[in-house]
């Protein structure tokens, strides 16, 4: 009994609509958007569909497609060279490490604003109950 193997597909063999995904994807959302636009003028249910689709695959909301996921996978590569792939890991893990710290920062930064402009308001609270005790004091009974 033998049994039937299913060939792989191609990249160059996907269907035309993965390869226009995938096209608009490389490009990232502007493309989207585009194609969005000119859907919307030259065939209104191509535009509302590409419209469903970009908020359904969240393309819509994200910063760049998938960019960011061909980036990252780029960086880990090895380019064959041990030291110059350890060099790199340390200096990616250095800068990971100063983009932490730097975010750390701007929250203490947003905290502490916070906790002034709280402050703040929690003395114009406290002087506006001085005044109106101060004010009725005055006042004859």
């Amino acid at each position: 009994m033998t049994t039937a193997t299913i060939p792989a597909t191609p990249a160059h063999r996907d269907n035309w609509l993965r390869r226009s995904e995938r096209w608009l994807d490389e490009r990232g959302k502007g493309a989207w958007i585009a194609a969005m636009v000119l859907g919307f003028i030259f065939i209104w249910p191509i535009g509302l569909a590409l419209l469903a689709y970009m908020i359904w695959s969240k393309r819509m909301f994200s910063g760049n497609c998938s960019r960011r996921t061909r980036h990252a996978a780029h960086a880990f590569k090895s380019s064959g060279n041990s030291a110059f792939d350890a060099y790199k890991a340390d200096t990616l893990r250095r800068l990971e490490d100063e983009q932490d710290a730097f975010e750390a920062f701007l929250q203490r930064l947003r905290d502490a604003k916070d906790k002034a402009e709280f402050d703040e308001f929690m003395d114009e609270r406290a002087k506006k109950k001085d005044d109106v005790e101060i004010d009725g004091d005055a006042e004859p009974a």
